[in-house]
C-alpha cells in the first residue's frame, strides 16, 4: 500500500517529471483526492430533483419560481456559505485525502463580456486559504466553460448543445477564462494545476468536433503558459473523458492526461488505453472522477488504480441522502414539494425548506458514510467481494467469476449492496491467489468459499492473500480491526 503523502510546506509546485507527478521537492505522488460537486456548478441529481431541474440554469429558475428572485438569491448567497466551507476542507483532511478537485462554472467567475466576477473569484482565493491551512492541494476544473463544453444538464449549457465548439466568442471567453486564472494564481503552489475542460464532447459530439478539441487545447496551453509556465496542465479525453484518441502527441512536457471512470468492472483491461498512453507519451495520467458505486466496487477500483501508480479522485463529497459519497445530508421535510415541479406549494413554505436545506448542509449535520472511506483507504473493517482481490497477470474479471456478471454488479449509482447471489464468486485453481491490499494489518479475517478447506488467508506484505490449494469458488472476504 502507499502511503499518503499531504505537503509538509507549499515550496514549490507539483508538477510532472519523467512520467510521474512529483511535487515541489520532487518527491513522487500518488494523489487521493475529493470532487466538491454542486458547490460552484448545482447538478440537480445531488439535489433529487425531477427534470426539468437538472442544470445550473434549471435549478436557479425553479428557486426563482418558488421564492422570488430576491430570496433565490439570498439562497444562494447562503448556499456558497454553509454547502462548502473551511469545516468541510479540515474534513477532507483529516480523513486523508491529499487535494481537492474544485468545478467551477464559468458564469461565477466571469461576466458575458469575459471580465473577472470579484465575488466568485473570492470564493477560490478562500479556497486556497483553507487548503493552505489544512495541507491540501487544489486543482482548479472548469466544469461549466463559457457555452458548454458538453451540451448536457452538467456544464450549464444554455441550450443544450456544447456552444463552446459552435461559438468563436465562446472560444475567446475560455480562452481569455484561463489567463484570468493563470495570472492570478500563477505563484500560488497551494494550486496544484489546471484541468482545462471537464468531460468535453460525450456521445456524438466527439466526432463533430474531434478536431476543434485539439486546437482548443492547444490555444488554451499557448495561452496559460504565455503567463504561468510553473502549473500543472490537465487534459481530459472527449465522451465523458474516456476517448483519449486525440492524444497522439505531447503538448507540454509539464502535463497530465486525465480520466474519468464509472459503472465499468475494476480491472486492467478497462484502463488498459490509458496506461498505453502513458508508455506511448511519457505522461502521467489521473482519474479524476469515480465512484458513485458500491465500497466493494470503490474498493477495487481504487486498488486498481494505485497498483497501476495512478492518483485518483472521488466524486463527489457530499449531496442529499446517498450511501456513495463520505457525507450524506439528510433530506428536508418537505423537499418533496421542493423537487416536484407539479407541487403546489407558497413561496414562505418553499424558504422554510430551503433553510432547513441549507442547515442540512453543514458538515457537522451529515451523515458520514464510513464504509466508502474504508473502501478507498483500504481500511478494516470491510466485507469484499472475491472479484475485489487482484490476481498474478489481471486478467479480465468476466474471464474469472463462476457465473456471468449482471450490469448491476457494476452499474450501482446507488451504491446498495449486493442480494444474495448477485455477485458471482471468483473462481481459483490450484495455486491461484487474490490478494487484498490494506493499509494496516486486520486484527482478523474470513473467507468464505464454496469449500472453505480449499483455500487459506495469511497477510504477507500488505495484503490478506488468499490461496487455493484445490479448485475453489471465493465469495467474500471479510476483514476487522
Amino acid at each position: 500500500m502507499h502511503l499518503p503523502h499531504r505537503p509538509a510546506d507549499f515550496s514549490g509546485f507539483v508538477r510532472a517529471h519523467k512520467g510521474q507527478i512529483v511535487d515541489g521537492n520532487g518527491r513522487p505522488l500518488l494523489l487521493r483526492g475529493m470532487g466538491i460537486g454542486t458547490w460552484l456548478l448545482p447538478e440537480g441529481y445531488m439535489w433529487k430533483l425531477s427534470p426539468g431541474a437538472e442544470s445550473p440554469r434549471q435549478i436557479e429558475a425553479l428557486f426563482v419560481d418558488l421564492v422570488g428572485p430576491e430570496a433565490a438569491q439570498r439562497f444562494w448567497d447562503r448556499f456558497r456559505a454553509n454547502f462548502f466551507n473551511e469545516d468541510d476542507v479540515g474534513e477532507i483532511a483529516e480523513c486523508g485525502f491529499d487535494h481537492i478537485r474544485l468545478p467551477i462554472n464559468a458564469r461565477v467567475i466571469q461576466t458575458e463580456a469575459g471580465e473577472p466576477i470579484e465575488a466568485g473569484l473570492a470564493l477560490i482565493d478562500q479556497t486556497i486559504e483553507w487548503c493552505r491551512r489544512h495541507r491540501l492541494w487544489l486543482l482548479l476544473d472548469l466544469h461549466g466553460a463559457p457555452g458548454g463544453q458538453t451540451g448536457t444538464n452538467i456544464d450549464d449549457s444554455p441550450n443544450n448543445k456544447p456552444e463552446l465548439f459552435m461559438d468563436p466568442n465562446n472560444r475567446a471567453l475560455t480562452i481569455k477564462l484561463w489567463e484570468m486564472l493563470a495570472r492570478r494564481y500563477r505563484d500560488e503552489t497551494v494550486v496544484m494545476g489546471y484541468d482545462l475542460l471537464n468531460e468535453p464532447l460525450p456521445n456524438e459530439w466527439q466526432h463533430v468536433y474531434r478536431e476543434e478539441l485539439a486546437t482548443l487545447y492547444k490555444e488554451l496551453t499557448a495561452a496559460i503558459r504565455s503567463i504561468d509556465q510553473q502549473h500543472l496542465i490537465m487534459y481530459e479525453g472527449s465522451h465523458w473523458a474516456t476517448n483519449w484518441e486525440i492524444f497522439t502527441e505531447v503538448w507540454d512536457p509539464n502535463s497530465v492526461l486525465q480520466f474519468h471512470r464509472y459503472w465499468m468492472a475494476p480491472d486492467r483491461a478497462s484502463i488498459a488505453p490509458y496506461l498505453a498512453a502513458r508508455e506511448q507519451l511519457g505522461l502521467p495520467i489521473y482519474m479524476g472522477e469515480g465512484g458513485e458505486n458500491t465500497p466493494a466496487w470503490i474498493y477495487a477500483a481504487t486498488r486498481l488504480y494505485e497498483r497501476h501508480d495512478i492518483g485518483w479522485n472521488l466524486w463527489p463529497w457530499k449531496k442529499l441522502d446517498t450511501l456513495t459519497s463520505p457525507l450524506s445530508m439528510r433530506v428536508p421535510a418537505g423537499w418533496d414539494l421542493i423537487a416536484d415541479p407539479e407541487a403546489q406549494i407558497d413561496a414562505g413554505r418553499a424558504a422554510e425548506i430551503l433553510d432547513d436545506y441549507l442547515a442540512a448542509a453543514a458538515a457537522d449535520a451529515c451523515t458520514v458514510r464510513t464504509p466508502v472511506l474504508d473502501a478507498l483507504f483500504a481500511r478494516a473493517p470491510l466485507t469484499l467481494p472475491g472479484w475485489a482481490g487482484a490476481r498474478h497477470g489481471e486478467p479480465a474479471l468476466a474471464d474469472t467469476m463462476s457465473a456471468p456478471m449482471a450490469d448491476a454488479v457494476w452499474d450501482r449509482p446507488s451504491g446498495a449492496p449486493y442480494a444474495d447471489g448477485e455477485s458471482p464468486g471468483a473462481v481459483l485453481a490450484p495455486g491461484d491467489a487474490l490478494r487484498f491490499a490494506f493499509a494496516e494489518r486486520p486484527g482478523d479475517w474470513q473467507v468464505v468459499a464454496d469449500h472453505p478447506g480449499s483455500v487459506d488467508a495469511r497477510w504477507n506484505d500488505g495484503h490478506v492473500v488468499v490461496t487455493a490449494h484445490a479448485p475453489a469458488v471465493v465469495h467474500a472476504v471479510s476483514v476487522r480491526p
